[in-house]
């Protein structure tokens, strides 16, 4: 009992506020594209009209398996388009940025820009 009573009169302090990145900006964070992979895909496709499966692969280091399941999130949200056809006998798959996928790119790159200038205003 004497424990709950000097539970109930001990005096209260205010938890302490740390401070955290304005909620506007983790609300507006494409959690898609803020993915090593997916953002390696979109900034490499956004530099050249299209890129090869293998070609990606490679500036990426990653798998056949990482890299396919990645574009493939990418491909579901319209961001990018494959074509697969033939090169002579050679199977080859063919990845291009979309309208759509160029201005969430962009609509990323400005997010990340805006959080690294209130940083650095801090």
């Amino acid at each position: 009992m004497a424990g709950k009573a000097a539970r109930a009169h001990s005096t209260h302090t205010a938890p302490v506020r740390r401070p955290q990145a304005p909620e506007r900006h983790t609300k507006q964070l494409d959690r898609l594209i803020h993915d090593r992979v997916r953002l390696g895909i979109l900034s490499a496709l956004a530099a050249t009209p299209s890129m090869a499966f293998t070609d990606l692969r490679s500036a990426l280091d990653v798998s056949d398996g990482n890299l396919s399941v990645h574009a493939r999130k990418l491909e579901d949200a319209g961001y990018v388009v494959c074509t697969k056809g033939f090169d002579g006998r050679t199977p080859r798959t063919e990845y291009r940025l979309t309208p759509t996928g160029r201005r969430a790119f962009e609509k990323y790159l400005d997010h990340m820009e805006s959080l690294i200038a209130a940083s650095r205003q801090k």
